[in-house]
């Protein structure tokens, strides 16, 4: 079975996209609702444990936008 992979640029993009949506909803939902720094961090960290999850999986490939350089460029 062929696995789902996503290229750097494409990877860098969804999740700078993720981060920002989830930003949102984190700041939205907590102004919403009274909610305590407990609360907050397990949404976090929830939300973090998602991509992780997907990077560590190979699905996402993230190229953090050229700004580190990669294991395979040649000097």
């Amino acid at each position: 079975m062929k696995r789902l992979r996503i290229n750097a640029l494409a990877s860098d993009i969804i999740i700078s996209i993720y981060v920002i949506v989830t930003l949102y909803f984190r700041f939205k939902l907590e102004s919403q609702i009274a909610t305590g720094p407990v609360e907050s961090l397990v949404m976090g960290v929830c939300f973090v444990v998602i991509i992780w999850a997907l990077i560590k999986l190979k699905v996402l490939n993230p190229g953090w936008f050229g700004l580190f350089k990669s294991k395979n460029a040649k000097p």
